[in-house]
């Protein structure tokens, strides 16, 4: 084989190893189900979706109630029952509540928890918060009459979408969804991660929750760790990173 010939070999398998369709041949899993956090929804994983399904994989963004944990868990799901498994389960913030709970399903291969509270059995979201000193965020935190929560649009932009442009803090408090108060107190009756392979994202400029905490519930977890210099938001500043890690759980 010639120089040039070999060199046009070479290169050849270079692209076939980056491509999506061979990034396709080595994922063992079909489907990402994203489950959204407190005060976001679907839309909150709008950058990441393309990455996922240019790398081959099916994409469903549940879209919770946020009532309960019972009924975010039961969202979740009905998404996982109708997807084609196996299945890689995803969680930002409180999404990783309802993540580790509702991971038991057997379609489910590994999880990953983007920023996102990972309880162990028996314990809440309050629970695991508790343990760290409480964030200045807290203070733009409204609750209504009937018990839902929200933060305030200055919240969003100082705190929970720190690090955005100005017009993409905005559509995340224009779209914010409301937390029950009571969703944080309940429990979960198991903890997914104790069972099957675990991927965290820890965002390192995080002001909603506290790096510390994710960095210790990776050594708990034993998880895989991928760390960016984000706010809580890490999937829309850092999307890239959270998809490689979210294909790197599907292999």
């Amino acid at each position: 084989m010639s120089r040039t010939l070999g060199l046009l070999f070479s290169a050849l398998v270079a692209f076939a190893t980056t491509c999506p369709d061979a990034v396709a041949a080595d994922l063992k899993a079909k489907t990402v189900v994203l489950v959204h956090g407190a005060f976001a929804d679907g839309s909150s994983w709008q950058k990441v979706i393309p990455l996922l399904e240019r790398a081959g994989l099916k994409v469903i963004a549940v879209q919770n109630p946020l009532e309960s944990l019972e009924s975010d868990v039961a969202f979740t799901k009905r998404a996982i029952r109708d997807a084609e498994g196996p299945v890689v389960l995803v969680g930002h913030s409180w999404g990783g509540v309802v993540i580790t709970e509702a991971g038991d399903a057997p379609k489910v291969k590994s999880l990953v928890y983007v920023a996102a509270y990972a309880p162990d059995v028996g314990k809440s979201l309050v629970d695991v918060a508790s343990k760290y000193p409480a964030q200045e965020s807290r203070k733009t935190y409204i609750k209504d009459e009937d018990g839902f929560l929200k933060i305030s649009d200055d919240g969003i932009a100082r705190y929970f979408a720190a690090g955005l442009p100005p017009e993409e803090q905005r559509l995340v408090a224009a779209v914010q969804g409301r937390l029950h108060a009571n969703a944080t107190t309940t429990p979960v009756s198991h903890a997914a991660w104790r069972d099957k392979p675990s991927f965290m994202v820890v965002a390192t400029a995080d002001q909603i929750i506290a790096p510390e905490l994710q960095r210790d519930q990776v050594k708990t977890a034993k998880a895989e760790m991928v760390e960016v210099p984000s706010g809580h938001v890490a999937m829309l500043s850092y999307p890239k990173e959270v998809a490689d890690l979210i294909v790197r759980a599907a292999q």
